[in-house]
């Protein structure tokens, strides 16, 4: 006795088809998971936009995004024209009932973040004072000069940096302790020229 997938044991049919008629078309596994892997690029229609519009304001409602993350999410979900892109707008927030398919796992492919780079907040950046504070610090053993621009930016950088989170504070610090070190080596010169003017008859 021979089975056949989708019939009746010894039918060449689909289920209850006599022997050599052909069956209702059923898709075989390699089918349905090529099919899945489709449905990210499947054309979206108004309504599964509308869909993803109710979701985006329920997440703006509960204060899970702020009014520039909704706006630029809004302006995209309008625009958006396959399945991929609805999700991707929504893959962070509670879905509900949201129909959006998710995309079929790629695993030959590395490892993507869930929230897109767009929405993700943008990585501390380096203070410009603090950078030019260490530059005239470094600078001071050969133009003394900038010891004073090196403290000043230093100062300025730190409390910046304090008030916005940015980068660079050692960078400041070193400014500092480069600038005032050539300051006080050149208040030491001075005195010590003064004691020399005065002590010399």
């Amino acid at each position: 006795m021979s089975y056949q997938p989708w019939g009746q044991p010894g039918q060449q049919g689909g289920y209850g088809g006599p022997p050599g008629q052909a069956g209702p078309h059923l898709p075989q596994p390699s089918q349905a998971a090529h099919q899945a892997s489709q449905l990210p690029m499947m054309r979206a229609s108004h309504a599964d936009r509308e869909r993803t519009v109710d979701v985006l304001k329920a997440g703006y409602a509960e204060g899970r995004l702020s009014l520039a993350e909704y706006e630029q999410r809004m302006g995209r979900a309008h625009q958006a024209q396959t399945y991929g892109e609805l999700h991707a707008l929504i893959v962070d927030l509670p879905q509900g009932p949201m129909a959006v398919p998710a995309p079929a796992p790629q695993y030959a492919q590395p490892y993507q973040p869930a929230v897109p780079r767009t929405f993700l907040p943008p990585p501390p950046q380096t203070n410009n004072s603090a950078v030019g504070a260490l530059v005239c610090g470094v600078l001071t053993p050969f133009y003394g000069v900038t010891a004073i621009p090196a403290v000043i930016l230093g100062h300025k950088a730190r409390a910046e940096i304090r008030r916005t989170g940015e980068k660079g504070d050692g960078m400041a610090m070193a400014g500092l302790v480069l600038g005032w070190l050539t300051i006080g080596f050149a208040a030491l010169v001075l005195l010590a020229i003064v004691v020399i003017a005065a002590a010399s008859p």
